[in-house]
């Protein structure tokens, strides 16, 4: 069987693939993990290749998570995954988004409005994208995900007072880089 190759068991844990408490792992924090890389930066493409990334991270390392961190070691690796994917995308300088096109034709909204959520979601993305990884980090966990301060604390190695204060300076340089897009938008009299 092709599942027997030396190369392919490097790739996956020694338990069986269909080990249930893997299987549970990856319904409960897969769609967690691919927003979280999408609030990270990455578009819809690299995040679902991220995400598969990180599942494969887990399951390699799944013997040696306690199951009462299962959380913080999937977020804590999400994150990781997305500097290594921002730092691989800074070096190519892609931008790619079909989002419009796809949502043309499956959504029943009208043209104007999925042109509106477009913009707010690169709006989003784009002002997300300005933070510094470590405030942007926090934010997207604490806004988005609705992560506590500790468990983000404990996602990423940090102290409470660490998070607090990032969370703080991360929704400061939010605010001003949304003014200044707002700003922007204003003088070029169109929307952000």
């Amino acid at each position: 069987m092709p599942w027997e190759s030396t190369a392919l068991q490097q790739d996956f844990p020694a338990e069986p693939i269909g080990d249930r408490r893997l299987v549970r792992l990856v319904e409960r924090h897969l769609a967690q993990v691919w927003r979280t890389l999408r609030r990270l930066g990455l578009d819809e493409g690299d995040a679902d290749d991220a995400a598969q990334h990180v599942m494969l991270l887990v399951a390699r390392r799944l013997g040696d998570i306690a199951p009462e961190s299962e959380r913080a070691f999937v977020m804590a690796t999400t994150v990781r995954v997305a500097a290594g994917a921002r730092r691989k995308r800074e070096r190519r300088r892609e931008i790619m988004d079909d989002d419009l096109m796809r949502g043309l034709g499956q959504s029943a909204h009208n043209p104007e409005e999925l042109l509106e959520q477009r913009q707010a979601r690169e709006l989003l993305d784009q002002v997300l994208g300005e933070l510094p990884l470590e405030l942007g980090t926090v934010l997207v966990l604490f806004e988005l995900e609705q992560l506590s301060l500790l468990e983000i604390g404990e996602t990423l190695g940090l102290k409470l007072g660490t998070v607090s204060s990032r969370l703080r300076r991360a929704r400061a340089e939010f605010d001003r880089h949304l003014k200044r897009w707002e700003a922007r938008s204003r003088h070029r009299g169109g929307t952000p």
